[in-house]
């Protein structure tokens, strides 16, 4: 007679764990190059690819060493790149009037890399003002009632539609507003569709913090900022806005929906999966990877595991596109 009793169910998990083959066939979250989007910097006034102190492996670029790391990208399988601009310090001003120009470092980028490879890379630009103005902020400043200096909303967000504009002219496929403004997602789509770049998609940085974890990102971008930027970002401590944001910004036209950082805020990337009707990215932000990297190069981890165990982790919680600075090497270890 068949008792269930005569069966040692406490066995069964580790049976699918005895030897690769069998944990790669019961795998429940997998990571495929196209997962990932590579950050990417371009400086003017450099000759050469200058490399970040506080971002190990990660560089400011020209354009000629540009194109030779997204062929690189290309060729690992990673089908999109996010691009940022790094002017001179003498060319920022108040307004980051730079970042509109057809000749600023950003627009001069995009349209490099859509002139090298069309329609195979997919080129996402950073549509925000604290790389171009001098003081360091997402916008332009005023002084509110209690003589506080504060970004001045609406007329930061007339500009992201300038830049949003501009960067889809030189080529953009995607825009990434990023600067965490009021009503940003609808103007901009607005502002792209009246000048015949419908086609043109929005990254919402939905749920961006005020996070620490951005500190190697300011250096990458020779950041001016004094102070911070708690204003606009959002308080680690919440969850709920967030959730209010990534609707509002779904709600404006948002064709993808991002939290940033993301190893830190695997819950708010799980929620927001759980609501969102669009694509969910998560950045894995500077500090992430130089923290990982660092101790990589003193021997504490094994780096390419924990890093590809960060980004499964990050995939796990519902994201399904990843910012990372590791997209390349990531990429090519998924090709075994």
């Amino acid at each position: 007679m068949w008792r269930m009793a005569d069966y040692d169910l406490t066995r069964r998990p580790r049976r699918l764990r005895r030897n690769p083959a069998i944990r790669e066939f019961v795998a429940e979250t997998r990571l495929h190059p196209a997962d990932f989007i590579l950050p990417l910097f371009i400086a003017d006034g450099i000759d050469a690819p200058r490399e970040i102190p506080s971002m190990p492996g990660v560089h400011q670029h020209t354009e000629d060493s540009l194109k030779r790391i997204c062929h690189e990208a290309l060729d690992a399988g990673v089908k999109c790149v996010d691009l940022f601009g790094v002017p001179r310090e003498e060319d920022k001003d108040a307004t980051g009037s730079v970042a509109v120009a057809e000749d600023g470092i950003l627009n001069r980028g995009i349209a490099a890399l859509r002139e090298e490879f069309g329609e195979d890379l997919l080129i996402m630009s950073d549509t925000c003002l604290d790389e171009f103005t001098d003081h360091g902020h997402c916008g332009v400043l005023t002084t509110d009632a209690h003589g506080n200096e504060v970004v001045d909303n609406d007329p930061t967000v007339d500009i992201y539609c300038e830049m949003a504009v501009a960067q889809a002219r030189a080529g953009a496929h995607i825009v990434s507003p990023s600067g965490m403004m009021d009503g940003q997602i609808g103007a901009i789509r607005k502002a792209l569709d009246a000048a015949g770049f419908a086609d043109v998609a929005i990254m919402a940085y939905s749920a961006k913090y005020a996070s620490k974890f951005f500190g190697p990102f300011r250096d990458a971008v020779g950041s001016s900022l004094k102070g911070d930027r708690r204003t606009y970002q959002q308080d680690p401590a919440n969850i709920r806005e967030s959730l209010l944001e990534v609707e509002l910004d779904i709600a404006e036209g948002a064709d993808f929906v991002m939290v940033k950082p993301a190893l830190p805020y695997l819950d708010v990337v799980a929620k927001v999966a759980e609501i969102s009707p669009v694509p969910v990215a998560a950045y894995q932000v500077s500090g992430e990877y130089a923290m990982l990297a660092a101790a990589g190069q003193n021997g504490w981890i094994d780096y390419e595991a924990t890093m590809m165990e960060a980004l499964t982790s990050i995939k796990r919680a519902g994201a399904d596109q990843i910012f990372t600075y590791y997209a390349i090497e990531a990429a090519r270890a998924c090709n075994g």
